[in-house]
């Protein structure tokens, strides 16, 4: 009986290990692909509010906020008057390459659409709870940046800290707020337990960098720290990026904006036998 259990814990262990395997993947690419889109919104309001504000400088004082979104190919930072029935005021609008000379601006009053207003209503619920709840954490010298997030399957706001001072990036400090079909908040979280601020002042100096990750946070990168590692990686020149954890490695590649991602144990080993090449 005992070899019979023994044989059959032999013939699954593969099969075993390849669910596993794909199981990972299949997160890890979930990650990657949120935290591209995160990007994508982040980079659309950088560019966004510096081009409308140069360029439509009567319209700034009636700026109420901004947030940004897909719109078909293209991502559209979009900016809303004051008050309490605000209405759209402008909108930049960016391809995917965010050639500044190809981005399409206008300061023309409307109605939100249907899917603005959303956008609108779960980014103003998500900076009330921020004022006014202490989960959220704020530091000098940064600021905390709202990223509304809808899907088919969900609507969330990212929220993560930028820094003001140049030459630093800020991992941690981020959090998710996701909201139900009638945009009522049904949870909240604190994606990283701390705030870990790299500077990279010093180009050149550095081209790895690392942190690591508490079990509360999760064992695998987050969407934020992709979105964060892709729009600083260019100033700072780094090539990789580590995100250590009890269980695995992730690996961030700044040339490819691709994510590795090992075991711990398989890690161990490459590690092992690299060590005995060099011996040999």
């Amino acid at each position: 009986m005992i070899k019979k259990i023994a044989l059959v814990f032999v013939c699954f262990f593969p099969l075993a290990h390849v669910n596993a395997q794909l199981t990972m993947a299949k997160e890890t690419a979930h990650i990657v692909k949120e935290g591209k889109l995160l990007y994508h919104s982040e980079m659309a309001s950088w560019h966004g509010t510096d081009i409308f504000v140069e360029k439509f400088k009567d319209k700034t004082a009636n700026i109420g906020g901004y947030f940004s979104y897909p719109d078909n190919d293209s991502y559209k930072c979009l900016f809303f008057s004051k008050g309490e029935n605000p209405k759209v005021i402008g909108s930049v609008t960016f391809d995917k390459t965010y050639t500044l000379d190809k981005a399409i601006s206008e300061a023309q009053e409307r109605d939100f659409t249907d899917e603005e207003r959303t956008y609108y209503e779960i980014r103003k619920l998500a900076l009330k709870q921020i004022n006014t709840d202490t989960l959220y954490k704020k530091y000098n010298n940064t600021s905390l940046n709202l990223i509304p997030i809808i899907n088919e399957e969900e609507k969330k706001v990212y929220v993560v800290t930028g820094p003001k001072n140049h030459g630093t990036v800020i991992i941690g400090n981020d959090y998710l707020l996701t909201f139900d079909k009638e945009n009522k908040l049904v949870e909240q979280k604190r994606l990283h337990k701390n705030i870990i601020p790299l500077n990279y002042a010093e180009q050149g100096k550095t081209t790895t960098t690392v942190h690591s990750h508490l079990p509360e946070t999760g064992y695998f990168i987050t969407p934020t720290d992709i979105c964060t590692l892709m729009l600083y990686g260019k100033f700072a020149n780094w090539k990789q990026h580590y995100v250590i954890s009890a269980k695995y490695i992730c690996i961030w590649d700044f040339e490819k904006n691709d994510l590795l991602t090992l075991t711990k144990e398989a890690w161990e080993r490459i590690a092992k036998d690299q060590k005995e090449r060099k011996k040999n």
